[in-house]
């Protein structure tokens, strides 16, 4: 009897051997479906000449959105409910001054050109009375510092920026575009008389409606299909400006942010072709990154926030990251355990994920994750850029020929590799303490 005990008891242990030798097998041929050259095709029919850099609310935006949607068909993924196919559009508006309008700071008529109408409504009352919050950029004072405290504020404002700072509004003027559809309304003006406690504008206003599109594609899960897993990046870039001194004029953003989307889109292919979340997979371009997050903003209003497990935001990824090839960093690492899973998962493998390097540059609140972030989900963003050395960003030069694709394939690998048990239900991160974010 014991020789027999002894004998299943080996028999078991070769089996398990074997199960757990097949397992890492499967995972190791499953990462191989993230092609390089796939990951080279995708990224440079994304930052092609032709697409005229992507930017929000150009004609161009619209046939990049058709490419990554024609991808999400090719490898099967199911579009989200309630969207057009692939596409989940929405509604925003952009406003200018007609004629009419009356405009008075101070002692100072305001010319139309001197102002920026972030609104959707066709006029407005603006005086000391009318409830709008005043915010007032001084002569001398970093305007940054204060339009990153209306971004996204959910209030109605009047800026007043002092004349000295022209290259800063119109730099704004050039990149507001449209807005969201929310009854809010900023408005700025640029005067020399910022101190002033009199005012009195009287706006009407010519308001069009624009449509943008996230594209979103989507794999079902078998035991939790109520409870999703989101892989992103943002597919727009800031389109054309002024020429180089090589007479290149369209910033083309193959690191900003095609690199994402193309991670995401072969992060599609990886788990369609792998068939093993037990959670729902949800995979989303998103468009108008670059002027406001807009599309971010809403595709989190499409999903119950307590039902996102995790949010693997991906951004800039063309370039090895400070520790070179074979890493790569998660900002806000401290906000959840989100990132000590993925580095569990990736033990055994030459791949490492750190935490974010550059805390002051304040990345886990400059791209999409922190829309979802604010909602308590563990979102975060994946990124190898040197945010303190990066030659090519926001320039005609963030071209194709500068990434290295296959550091780039490694990095999605590790992506699909270090996700998987979040994927599979067996691993949960804790939840974002939004009293903790600024």
């Amino acid at each position: 009897m014991k020789k027999i005990h002894y004998t299943r008891n080996i028999f078991l242990i070769i089996t398990l051997f074997l199960l757990v030798q097949l397992k890492g097998k499967s995972q190791t041929q499953s990462a191989n479906t993230v092609d390089e050259k796939e990951v080279a095709a995708i990224l440079e029919a994304l930052s092609a000449d032709g697409l005229r850099g992507r930017q929000a609310f150009s004609p161009e935006i619209h046939i990049a959105a058709d490419y990554i949607a024609k991808v999400f068909e090719k490898y099967k993924l199911k579009p989200m409910p309630g969207n057009n196919g692939y596409l989940q559009t929405f509604s925003m508006v952009k406003a200018s001054a007609a004629e009419g309008s009356k405009i008075i700071i101070g002692e100072d008529a305001i010319q139309a050109s001197q102002m920026i109408c972030q609104t959707d409504q066709k006029s407005l009352k603006i005086t000391p009375q009318s409830g709008f919050e005043v915010i007032r950029m001084h002569e001398g004072e970093n305007p940054m510092a204060a339009f990153r405290s209306v971004r996204g504020k959910k209030a109605n404002l009047l800026v007043l920026m002092h004349s000295s700072q022209e290259p800063f509004f119109k730099r704004i003027k050039d990149n507001s575009g449209p807005k969201m559809k929310d009854g809010f309304s900023t408005i700025f003006v640029l005067t020399n008389q910022t101190k002033a406690e009199t005012f009195e504008l009287d706006l009407k206003l010519d308001v069009e409606e624009v449509k943008m599109s996230n594209v979103v594609g989507m794999i079902p899960g078998k035991s939790k299909p109520d409870e999703y897993v989101v892989f992103s990046g943002h597919y727009d870039h800031i389109g054309v400006g002024k020429a180089d001194d090589k007479g290149d004029s369209i910033f083309n953003g193959a690191n900003d942010d095609a690199s994402g989307t193309t991670a995401v889109m072969m992060l599609a292919k990886h788990f369609a072709s792998e068939g093993s979340n037990e959670r729902t997979l949800v995979f989303a371009a998103f468009t108008a990154e670059e002027v406001g997050g807009y599309g971010s903003q809403y595709f989190s209003k499409q999903l119950d926030p307590a039902k996102v497990m995790a949010m693997f935001n991906i951004e800039m990824i063309g370039t090895d990251s400070k520790w070179g090839t074979n890493s790569a960093y998660i900002t806000g690492f401290e906000k959840s355990n989100m990132g000590e899973i993925l580095q569990k998962n990736l033990q055994g493998t030459q791949f490492q994920f750190h935490p974010d390097p550059y805390p002051q540059q304040q990345l886990f609140y400059r791209s999409d994750n922190a829309t979802l972030a604010r909602l308590g989900v563990p979102a975060h963003t994946i990124s190898t850029s040197k945010m303190d050395s990066e030659p090519h960003y926001h320039k005609q030069s963030d071209e194709r020929s500068t990434l290295d694709t296959k550091n780039m394939a490694e990095v999605i690998k590790a992506i699909a590799i270090s996700s998987k048990s979040i994927a599979a239900g067996i691993d949960t991160p804790s939840r974002v303490d939004t009293t903790q974010l600024r």
